[in-house]
């Protein structure tokens, strides 16, 4: 079966009350390894080379954060400029990635309803990640759509819950998908 590598950036992770109902509600997968960014790097000092063995072993890439200030959080960014880098993620005769499936799961804190061009923020949250489609292009990975929680430290618990369960569900369906297509 594929294998699936969750690159987890959250720097409040004790605080998350959406990615924790995400990522415990997968605990028990064997073939999904979680891999948090602030826990293995709080000075950000990134191993670029340990970093690009991880993501060779894994045949679908999950990148998965809260929204901060219409963006990634910082230690993503910084894993991304140095990790994917030219001659190893892209590049003419150097895309080590090409193939592999990519899947972004966000949670954002505002309601659904601000993102959209008559609420607070004035558009879709999707048009502050356009840099993913474009990363997937260039990487040439098989982008899957987004996954979005909204409003996750105010939903109820049992919204959170099924929204958990359609994330199981997702990731073992593209986990699926891929070892069909292996």
């Amino acid at each position: 079966m594929a294998s699936a590598l969750i690159v987890y950036a959250h720097p409040a992770h004790q605080r998350s009350r959406a990615n924790r109902a995400l990522l415990d509600r997968i605990s028990d997968l064997h073939n999904v390894t979680v891999h948090d960014l602030y826990e293995t790097y709080p000075d950000f000092f990134i191993d670029v080379e340990a970093e690009q063995a991880l993501l060779l072993e894994h045949d679908l890439i999950v990148i998965q954060h809260p929204v901060y200030w219409y963006n990634m959080p910082a230690l993503l960014r910084e894993w991304q400029d140095l990790v994917l880098e030219y001659g190893y993620a892209y590049g003419r005769q150097q895309q080590k990635l090409a193939g592999k499936g990519m899947w972004v799961v966000m949670t954002a804190g505002a309601p659904e309803h601000t993102y959209s061009e008559t609420g607070v923020n004035e558009r879709p949250l999707s048009d502050y990640f356009l840099h993913y489609p474009r990363m997937a292009n260039v990487c040439h990975l098989d982008m899957k759509p987004t996954f979005e929680i909204y409003h996750g430290r105010h939903t109820e618990d049992a919204t959170l819950e099924e929204a958990a369960e359609q994330y199981r569900s997702r990731l073992l369906s593209y986990l699926k998908e891929l070892s069909n297509h292996a």
